[in-house]
């Protein structure tokens, strides 16, 4: 049965992605690139168009025949093209019905023809990655594309030979990506996505699961490209100011252009770049030094463009920024800290941090100080993510795929408080794979430490241990880190662990013993005993699921009698003191098999700690108000 992949179409690269056994993930190519330029070139005669790295490897010494961001001119005619527009390395021409078209030789390239050879490679690569057939497509496509521009990726999918069985909006498919259907109801997101050859600013809403796009503006000829072609013509600008003589050629120029990209990247984690050029010009070399701040000035008016899309989409939702529940940032330029800078400036997000190239996002983050600006994605790969979201979603979910065994027991992980997280329930047929997707409960986590377990109990310790592992990760707020973790057992009964950091892919895979090898016997007695103890373990786990909860809310109390306890009255303070007392004697119970009375005290305690600390709660909000107005010097 063919798959459906998940396709973003992009300017400067687009992505494959699928979802197995419920984690989505990019397919990397042979190569072990996740990223494919979306660069095409034709080496003539009868010679197969070449794709992707490869293609853009040659476009510095054979410019002419070699076409990158054709997504600007997909479903535009030649005359909608404007004089101010920066026109591409190769030749433009008008096609059939005044279409825009690429000339090659003499060939004419509808833009749909050379997206398709893009395609094609995506396709492959996803079938090589799954080893089956992978020909239902969803594709994603900017926001603010017209009838003309969708039903011209459309056609692009066709001529590849997909079935695009959806178009998608791109910031519909990256808020999928980020999970943000699992948002409260009426949650509201703006997604700036500036790739690099497009630009949009859409506002969602969340109803019933399902996302309502209230507003979008944007620009369909505005990108990273831009800022590239702005740095080309300083760099070149510099050279003529070295020598007045120098002939750039298309070679030269290309060359110039490949430079300014290249340093461009680095400028996003680097306070300074070098620029060298050997024999740019017969016998003329260039070499120097680009600062950040050097890229700041000369991307500035660039970034500053997309501002009044910003401005417009939320004055027609008719939304202020603080009405906003999170910003997320989609597309490679967003990586650039002037633009993290500038979104977090125009949406008043709460305070940039220089050194992380990030915000602080912790504890202390109220939603009173402006939305949360999510970057916890890979900005190149989460439009693709969510398209193959997308498509599971249209597919209806997994099919066994062949029935051959069956696991006798359970398997799962341990997760926070010693409880096992059931991934593949016994009796699944084999092979069979399964996921899911978790995260952390501590802040600054380095690790996951993955512990396997085999058995029908609910406490960790009650079941078999298969083995152990750890995935690493950057270190984040707790719940911001995304790992998913998926179980796969084959015909041979033999179980492989594959953990994965959904936003760098960085995986780890590890091969168990058998999963069906197991001791009649063995089995016999550990099904016995889960029935035997199910209500104690019932109880077991309501209690270490409440005693989790708890400790959390003990935390939270503690942290705010120490901030501002001193500007409460004494009643409040005495009154949350005793709460947080009656709390911990709840909590040194330890005692759920004896009778429910310890969890129905440790309950009755907390909603006794949510009423008294109310005043202690709105003193932390009126706290926390006037730091902000501080800030913003309005007080």
């Amino acid at each position: 049965m063919s798959r459906y992949i998940g396709i973003d179409l992009g300017t400067t690269n687009s992505a494959v992605a699928v979802v197995d056994s419920g984690i989505p993930y990019v397919v990397a190519d042979a190569e072990g690139e996740r990223l494919t330029p979306s660069v095409v070139h034709y080496p003539g005669g009868d010679a197969e168009p070449w794709v992707g790295a490869k293609a853009r490897n040659v476009m510095a010494t054979n410019p002419r025949a070699t076409i990158s961001s054709i997504k600007r001119y997909m479903g535009r005619r030649f005359g909608e093209i404007g004089e101010k527009e920066e026109l591409p390395h190769y030749e433009l021409v008008s096609g059939e019905q005044g279409w825009s078209c690429a000339q090659i030789g003499d060939r004419s390239l509808k833009p749909e023809e050379v997206s398709a050879e893009i395609l094609r490679r995506l396709q492959s690569n996803a079938e090589r990655d799954l080893d089956s057939p992978a020909t239902k497509a969803v594709i994603t496509v900017p926001a603010y594309f017209n009838d003309a521009q969708r039903n011209a990726t459309k056609r692009a999918g066709e001529l590849a030979g997909l079935e695009v069985e959806r178009i998608i909006n791109e910031p519909t498919a990256a808020a999928l990506a980020y999970g943000l259907d699992k948002l409260k109801q009426k949650s509201r997101i703006a997604v700036y996505d500036l790739g690099g050859g497009t630009f949009d600013l859409s506002i969602l809403e969340l109803n019933e699961g399902v996302f309502q796009v209230l507003a979008t503006s944007g620009n369909t000829r505005l990108g990273g490209d831009d800022i590239d072609e702005a740095v080309a013509r300083h760099i070149e600008t510099e050279i003529k100011k070295q020598s007045d003589s120098v002939a750039l050629d298309e070679i030269a120029q290309a060359r110039i252009r490949e430079a300014a990209e290249q340093a461009k990247k680095q400028l996003s984690t680097e306070d300074s770049a070098l620029i060298a050029l050997p024999f740019l010009s017969g016998q003329f070399s260039f070499e120097q030094t680009l600062t950040r701040a050097d890229l700041e000035r000369l991307a500035a008016p660039v970034v500053d463009l997309t501002r009044r899309n910003c401005i417009r989409s939320l004055a027609d939702a008719k939304l202020e920024p603080t009405d906003l529940d999170q910003v997320i940032l989609v597309g490679g330029q967003t990586r650039m800290p002037l633009v993290r800078r500038k979104v977090a400036e125009w949406f008043r997000c709460s305070e940039f941090d220089e050194t992380r190239g990030d915000l602080r996002l912790g504890e202390d983050f109220h939603q009173e100080d402006g939305p949360a600006l999510n970057t916890s994605q890979n900005p190149d790969e989460a439009v693709a993510l969510g398209a193959a979201i997308q498509g599971e979603i249209l597919a209806g979910g997994f099919k066994d795929m062949l029935l051959l065994d069956v696991t006798p027991l359970s398997l799962g992980i341990e997760t926070f408080g010693g409880l096992m997280n059931v991934i593949i329930p016994r009796n699944s047929t084999i092979p069979v794979k399964a996921g899911e997707v978790f995260t952390t409960a501590v802040d600054n986590q380095r690790e996951m430490l993955i512990h396997v377990l085999q058995g029908e109990r609910e406490k960790s310790a009650d079941n078999w241990s298969l083995g152990r592992f750890t995935i690493e990760f950057e270190k984040a707020a707790r719940a911001v880190p995304r790992v998913g973790v998926q179980f796969e057992i084959d015909a041979n009964g033999i179980l492989h662990v594959l953990a994965r950091d959904i936003k760098t892919g960085n995986e780890t895979v590890v091969d168990l013993r058998s999963a069906v090898d197991v001791e009649d016997v063995d089995v016999q007695q550990m099904v016995e005993e889960s029935v035997e103890h199910a209500f104690d373990d019932l109880a077991a786990r309501r209690w270490i699921e409440a005693k989790l909860k708890a400790k959390a809310i003990l935390e939270a109390a503690e942290n705010g009698l120490d901030e501002c306890g001193e500007d409460v009255p004494t009643e409040t303070r005495e009154a949350v003191q005793g709460a947080i007392e009656s709390i911990r004697s709840a909590l040194a119970a330890e005692d759920p098999e004896s009778e429910v009375g310890p969890l129905e005290q440790l309950k009755a305690a907390q909603q006794n700690l949510d009423e008294v600390s109310r005043p202690l709660a709105e003193t932390l909000m009126e706290r926390a108000m006037d730091e902000m107005l501080k800030r913003r010097g309005m007080i």
